[in-house]
């Protein structure tokens, strides 16, 4: 832990479902992410499908209050189904909003991708599409410990709370990481 408080990662799910399984993944991640670290989910339900001519007249409330919500946190925490091979539109459209000019917040920012799913590959396609989006953000995606829950259906209760602990462990050690991270970005 760095000198400088506690560290606040915002968490990001590309699902809107009431017991989604990604954001059931974030909810466990701020289990597991130690007591120095807080983590908070922003509720992207009523960010409106990206239109210019809205933009043009100005961002919509709740885009300020996500692109303020980025720049406020250490890292951002994003948890995605894979629909179709790739990412969700929810998120995707919450990256498009957030990401226009001026002063786009994911410049710079520390990210760690993780995502749940049904089939066998656990959401990898859609964490690579997220990389590719924000890749030309610059922003700094934590590599090589992303978390791809396969066999979702049998790792969260209905409710979408994990329960499967050798996936909580996984999890417990990929914070560690993120934190690490953050941290670095801080004393920097």
């Amino acid at each position: 832990m760095t000198s400088q408080g506690v560290l606040k990662i915002l968490g990001l799910s590309g699902s809107l479902r009431r017991a989604s399984f990604n954001t059931g993944l974030l909810r466990a991640a701020g289990e597991v992410c130690g007591e120095q670290t807080v983590l908070t989910l922003f509720d992207v339900r009523d960010i409106p499908l990206y239109d210019e001519d809205i933009r043009a007249r100005g961002m919509p409330e709740v885009v300020e209050a996500l692109r303020t919500a980025i720049r406020s946190h250490d890292g951002i925490l994003i948890a995605t189904p894979e629909y179709n091979r790739s990412t969700t539109g929810v998120l995707k459209n919450v990256i498009d909003w957030a990401s226009r000019p001026p002063d786009q917040p994911f410049d710079g920012a520390r990210i760690a991708l993780m995502s749940a799913s049904n089939g066998g590959a656990g959401g990898l396609l859609a964490q690579y599409h997220i990389r590719q989006s924000l890749a030309v953000l610059n922003a700094v995606v934590m590599s090589g410990l992303e978390i791809a829950v396969s066999g979702a259906r049998d790792k969260f209760d209905e409710d979408g709370h994990l329960i499967h602990d050798p996936t909580r462990e996984f999890l417990r050690v990929q914070m560690q990481h993120f934190v690490a991270f953050m941290a670095e970005r801080r004393r920097a």
